[in-house]
């Protein structure tokens, strides 16, 4: 089985009671960028990337569908392979993961449909068919977000994350310490994530003044120079997200002991080929990690829920989804859901979820 053609989408993925606010951002809506793949067989397969504006990290929606206008021509002809595609996308572009996870997800959802598989299988097999999920706050003020805390709480979440940073540093801890009022004592767990918002400074100082409270400091700096600085400094557990770009990075994180675990996004590290090594070595480490993304829709949400069915069970940190935030759906049927704060395996072949083209319109580009 060969690609025979490829199409490129741009869809807007329009933010639910927007603004969604972080530290180094501020989202109204997000355009979205899809790659078909059919094969000459006849069969189609998807992909997704959607980065979180242009400021978030080195990505960005229009240079997304670029880089991918740079490698489709490439594809055509090829064999239905992740790993011979990953190493031809290498030789065809530097750089820029974020745009070929998209053409790998496709691939995995393509192969998985050729075989009868679902893409957990492709991956290594399923150890569970609903993952944790975990509810991520945008910057906002205390009192809201403690009422938010304690909202998704009872809705079943096993885990918060609570976005922080881009203002005094001062509105971040009387934060921390009404969220955790709300939810002491009801086992779920706690992370606070600056998105690269804060100084070395500031991250030290809101350590020190919350010595009681057990969170996770998920990537408090912009550098990995600053997250060696306050490593040592510190009490609490340290994850990396927005620098761990690349597998030598995640292993250069891994040997040097700097991270107590991390925050991955699929499309960061180039898709489920580089996603499926990088829990490998997490598994090899014994550390803990999300499997998710930064944006998207319900094909990024159905290949981070696949990916993360194969992660050890003691090791997931659980799957962020942007479904809550996002106004509307594109796919047929309901697509990936999140109830009672976990998400349920998508079933049948590849992905287990088909996008309604007609609402794309003409691809951006055709190969």
């Amino acid at each position: 089985m060969n690609i025979a053609s490829v199409e490129i989408f741009r869809h807007d993925l329009p933010v639910k009671n927007g603004p969604y606010k972080m530290a180094n951002a501020e989202v109204w809506s997000l355009q979205t960028t899809l790659v078909k793949l059919a094969s000459d067989t006849g069969l189609t397969g998807w992909g997704e990337t959607c980065p979180v504006g242009p400021t978030y990290a080195e990505a960005h929606a229009a240079g997304a569908q670029a880089a991918l206008q740079q490698i489709a021509p490439a594809l055509i002809g090829k064999p239905v392979q992740p790993l011979k595609i990953n190493r031809l996308m290498q030789g065809q572009l530097n750089g820029h993961n974020y745009a070929k996870a998209a053409v790998d997800i496709a691939v995995h959802d393509l192969l998985g449909k050729h075989l009868g598989l679902g893409v957990a299988v492709l991956l290594g097999g399923a150890a569970t068919d609903s993952v944790p999920s975990y509810f991520a706050t945008g910057v906002g003020a205390p009192d809201e977000i403690a009422r938010i805390a304690a909202e998704k709480q009872q809705e079943g979440y096993p885990r918060l994350q609570v976005k922080l940073g881009g203002r005094p540093v001062e509105l971040d801890i009387e934060t921390i310490r009404k969220v955790w009022e709300k939810i002491r004592g009801s086992g779920m767990r706690l992370a606070v994530d600056g998105n690269r918002g804060w100084t070395t400074r500031d991250a030290l100082r809101i350590c020190r003044e919350c010595p009681d409270v057990p969170f996770v400091l998920e990537q408090p700096c912009n550098r990995i120079e600053d997250l060696e600085k306050v490593r040592p400094q510190i009490q609490h557990a340290l994850y990396m997200d927005e620098n761990g770009t690349d597998l030598a990075t995640i292993i250069r994180a891994v040997g040097t002991g700097l991270v107590d675990g991390f925050g991955m996004k699929v499309t960061r590290i180039g898709g489920l080929q580089q996603m499926a090594a990088f829990r490998d070595i997490c598994e090899a480490v014994n550390l803990p990690h999300t499997c998710d993304d930064a944006w998207g829709g319900d094909v990024i949400a159905a290949a981070c829920t696949h990916i993360a069915a194969t992660v050890k069970p003691s090791l997931l940190e659980g799957v962020w989804l942007a479904e809550p935030m996002i106004e509307g759906s594109y796919s047929l049927g309901e697509g990936v859901r999140i109830r009672n704060g976990h998400i349920r395996l998508p079933q049948g072949p590849g992905l287990g979820v088909e996008p309604d083209e007609s609402l794309f319109g003409s691809p951006v580009a055709a190969f």
